[in-house]
């Protein structure tokens, strides 16, 4: 590890024809910045996605743990649980939101990696490809990426499927969306985790596995490192 945690500023963005709400996360001289995902009524203040941050921030990434549906959508989605499923519209907010951090003046140049959980990480992967420049890596947690459909096939940026090994059903659907990558790619189990990682030391194996893959492949410069052809 070698930066303190970054205190986390509010900020407000356009994305989507919509402001969204967020918390930054700036530590001193960032390598990079990991815009965070969330799906299945999730929002910024995830418990555990804010530990996973406070992780990447120790390792000198920039954070941005952002909410893609406003206020009223919110609400309307706690009676219906049907947005969180809209993925065209998540998606067209991540890439919003990955457009914003290459002008924002304390994110413009950084490297880009998205970090997604349940629908949020199929959101991230039709970001991914619709933004193949500016995205370097996508990791997921406990995800969704099936529900990317025929993105997955066009996502250049380095993938990592994290799932736990006692969510037999996500899985199964992890590895159907594997087969379909053709980027590089990796899929990792965590033995005895459920899907919310709620087993002691299952959030810390999430995070320190984010970590390397994003440390591997986000450089401080803005680029997406050359893909193999």
């Amino acid at each position: 590890m070698v930066n303190e945690r970054a205190e986390a500023s509010p900020v407000c963005m356009p994305a989507g024809g919509v402001l969204l709400n967020g918390d930054l996360g700036m530590p001193a001289a960032p390598r990079g910045v990991v815009l965070f995902a969330h799906g299945s009524g999730s929002s910024r203040f995830s418990q555990r996605n804010r530990h996973v941050a406070a992780s990447l921030q120790a390792r000198g990434f920039a954070t941005l743990l952002v909410d893609l549906l406003t206020v009223e959508e919110e609400a309307m989605d706690l009676r219906t649980a049907e947005i969180r499923f809209d993925i065209d519209l998540l998606a067209r907010r991540v890439a919003g939101v990955v457009d914003w951090l290459g002008r924002a003046s304390s994110t413009a140049g950084l490297g880009v990696g998205l970090f997604g959980a349940s629908t949020g990480a199929a959101a991230a992967l039709v970001a991914a490809a619709e933004r193949p420049e500016s995205v370097a890596a996508v990791v997921s947690r406990g995800g969704r990426p099936d529900l990317a459909g025929p993105s997955l096939s066009r996502v250049l940026a380095p993938t990592l499927l994290i799932v736990g090994g006692a969510d037999t059903l996500v899985i199964d659907l992890n590895q159907q969306a594997f087969e379909d990558l053709r980027c590089e790619r990796e899929i990792v189990i965590i033995p005895r985790a459920t899907h919310l990682f709620e087993e002691p030391g299952a959030l810390d194996q999430v995070a320190d596995l984010a970590g390397h893959w994003f440390e591997a492949h986000v450089t401080p410069h803005g680029r997406p490192m050359a893909r193999a052809s």
